[in-house]
């Protein structure tokens, strides 16, 4: 036998190993998807035995290549090949697929499965991560690489499916792929013509090379997906091209869905189903595959096996930092540093600080401009900020003084740190994701705050995966006015709230606006999401002490000897509740003023907190100019309470002109308070 002929032979029974752990976790379970590790096994062999730069003992290594199963229901093909190249994934792991507490769940999940780059499913969005890791690791090699020191130097890779390109966030990461030339970036999309409905052929008749070849993307056609050499051959070409610096790689594989399966394969039936133990059988016999479930020859687990190739490529990437850091010390520890994701020393101090000096400002400005000069100042202090806008950036105001626009050809020792990401909501906040998730930087992405609703999703996904991702979402409510209600946010602040660990911040001045920003750079374990606004809001003075209460995410603004209310509100309305007060005390009515930027946060404060701020024994009444409903939890218990809201959408209008038609105003706090105690 042939040299070429024994790496095929062995290439084949790699491929079988992988298809029939796959097929026998999904049966274990009565639960999954074969058809696609069935179908892309051939193609999983030639990148992941031949290609991927990657050390098994160290999935955290800074200079690994990343590998994103944007196609993320075919989840057993990645922990299959995570559990046989030598990751810290038993066997065991793999008979509880989708089983509670396995570290094999439905779908791939970044922190859970060591190996697992990102948490993907919800298809294309898988791809559009790893478009901003890519441009994440484009933007560290210019920052910090230096000549003849290359410490930054890895590819990202993509394996998607139809499903993600039908989904139109594949437009919006493909496009900003290409205008950035993120040459690193080489996707091996499974063209098996399959859906869930069946042959796609009457849902999705794109011309895709044509597509992707228009976006400015070197295209690699007609592979044949199961022949590994002609899929090796691809990448290679990929690979060149990434050298040249001529845009991303698609390899278009052609592949037939279950593979292998004689009744099933090139069938929907195979997409999302058990095989069920007749057709395992059958499959078995039709690949010569006799090996009971779950049993893998040594012979193969060893041709897998990358722990000593991947500990030689860590071994010789350590050697050359280690040089780096002798020629840049102060580069390279500003480089590690990064990587652990960690603050500097002098944060906390500067935080501080950054709050006193906003506070004495005591600028009346709307809390999108203070949101600006946040940054700017918190730009000088962490270059690891990155971000920019959806098209919006002299709206959102997210640029700064010398923050340059981040460019295809980023300049080698000052690349730019603004992003424009174009009319791209949903693709942009999927990039950020995985901006955050290669590490290096503390990414953030602006637009209105009604179109949050286009970012949903990966808004979603950053608090599901806990990514320290900023959201800067302004115009926060009906007082942008002539827009009309198609851009006036109302059900935006209590819908995104309900998203498990995502911290909404409502601020009321440039204090708050400030405090808030330094509250979403310190957090770690989740992403923040900024509402703010289009006007000016007046200044609240207050002491030191509530300066610091600001973090605990509800504190008490202004009270009285012996309230009788408190008047809970959020962003533009705390003015109202201020000027509420007043008119209140000169009635003979006690009020206490509430600021409760973040709900999220108060939630969180222990009880002692919450009902010194919020006694039970005091009525309650919140305002805020959005859907009212969800402000019934904070109000619960109160022997009395109320809100001041608006249930229904906006119109066209002067500002002025709105807050009179929806009660958005002083007389209307008054009443609605004065109700509450007489």
């Amino acid at each position: 036998m042939t040299a070429r002929l024994a790496t095929a032979a062995l290439d084949t029974l790699r491929a079988n190993a992988l298809r029939f752990l796959a097929i026998d976790a999904v049966e274990a379970a009565r639960s999954g998807h074969p058809g696609m590790p069935m179908g892309m096994a051939e193609i999983a062999v030639a990148l992941w035995t031949r290609h991927l730069k990657h050390d098994p003992a160290d999935p955290a290594w800074a200079d690994r290549d990343r590998f994103v199963l944007s196609n993320g229901h075919g989840s057993m093909l990645l922990y299959a090949l995570l559990h046989l190249t030598g990751y810290d994934l038993p066997l065991d792991e793999l008979k509880r697929f989708r089983q509670l507490d396995s570290r094999c769940p439905g779908h791939p999940e970044v922190g859970h499965t060591p190996g697992v780059e990102t948490t993907t499913g919800p298809l294309g969005q898988g791809l559009a991560n790893a478009v901003g890791m890519a441009l994440a690791e484009k933007r560290l090699a210019a920052e910090f690489n230096r000549p003849g020191h290359a410490i930054v130097d890895h590819r990202t890779w993509v394996f998607l499916g139809d499903g993600c390109l039908m989904e139109g966030i594949s437009h919006e990461a493909a496009s900003f792929a290409g205008v950035q030339r993120l040459s690193k970036l080489i996707c091996l999309w499974d063209d098996n013509h399959i859906s869930i409905d069946g042959d796609v052929t009457g849902w999705f008749a794109d011309d895709t090379p044509a597509r992707f070849r228009a976006y400015g993307w070197n295209v690699v056609e007609r592979i044949d997906g199961h022949d590994v050499e002609a899929v090796d051959r691809a990448i290679r070409e990929a690979l060149a091209n990434a050298d040249n610096d001529i845009g991303p790689t698609l390899i278009c594989c052609r592949t037939t869905i279950g593979h292998g399966s004689p009744a099933r394969a090139g069938t929907a039936g195979v997409h999302g189903a058990p095989l069920g133990a007749d057709e395992i059988a059958a499959t078995r016999a039709a690949l010569g595959w006799p090996h009971a479930p779950f049993v893998i020859p040594d012979e193969i687990r060893e041709s897998f096996d990358a722990r000593a190739h991947g500990a030689r490529r860590q071994a010789e990437w350590q050697t050359g930092f280690d040089a780096y850091r002798t020629a840049h010390p102060a580069l390279a520890a500003e480089f590690q540093r990064r990587q652990r994701g960690e603050l500097p020393v002098s944060w906390r101090v500067l935080s501080t600080a950054l709050l006193r000096r906003a506070h004495n400002d005591a600028a009346a400005i709307a809390s999108r401009k203070a949101s600006q000069n946040a940054i700017e100042r918190i730009a000088r202090a962490l270059p690891e900020l990155l971000g920019g806008s959806a098209d919006l950036t002299h709206s959102n105001l997210t640029d700064w003084p010398g923050c340059g626009a981040l460019h295809a050809n980023p300049e080698a020792t000052r690349p730019g740190r603004h992003i424009h990401w174009g009319v791209r909501e949903f693709g942009m906040a999927a990039a950020l994701n995985g901006i955050a998730l290669h590490g290096g930087h503390l990414p953030f992405g602006a637009t209105f705050l009604v179109f949050s609703d286009y970012a949903r999703n990966a808004i979603r996904m950053s608090a599901l995966m806990r990514l320290r991702v900023v959201y800067v979402m302004t115009h926060d409510a009906i007082h942008l006015g002539e827009d009309g209600p198609t851009h006036q946010p109302v059900e935006h602040l209590p819908s995104l709230r309900l998203i498990p660990g995502l911290d909404v911040w409502r601020p009321c001045d440039a204090v708050e606006t400030q405090a808030a920003w330094n509250a979403a750079v310190a957090r770690a374990d989740g992403p923040s999401l900024l509402a703010l606004s289009r006007q000016a809001l007046p200044h609240q003075n207050r002491s030191d002490a509530q300066l610091d209460a600001i973090a605990r995410g509800g504190y008490v603004l202004a009270d009285a000897d012996a309230p009788q209310l408190a008047i809970l509100a959020t962003g533009a309305e705390v003015a109202l509740a201020m000027a509420a007060r007043e008119r209140l005390a000169a009635t003979g009515i006690a009020a206490r003023v509430v600021s409760m930027p973040s709900t999220s946060v108060f939630d969180r404060q222990d009880t002692a907190w919450r009902n010194a701020v919020l006694p039970p024994e005091l009525p309650r009444l919140a305002v805020e100019a959005a859907q009212p409903d969800l402000w019934w939890k904070t109000l619960a218990g109160a022997p009395r309470s109320a809100v001041l809201g608006i249930d229904r959408f906006g119109e066209s209008a002067p500002a002025e002109a709105l807050a009179e038609r929806f009660g958005v105003t002083v007389e209307a706090v008054v009443a609605a308070a004065t109700d509450l105690v007489t």
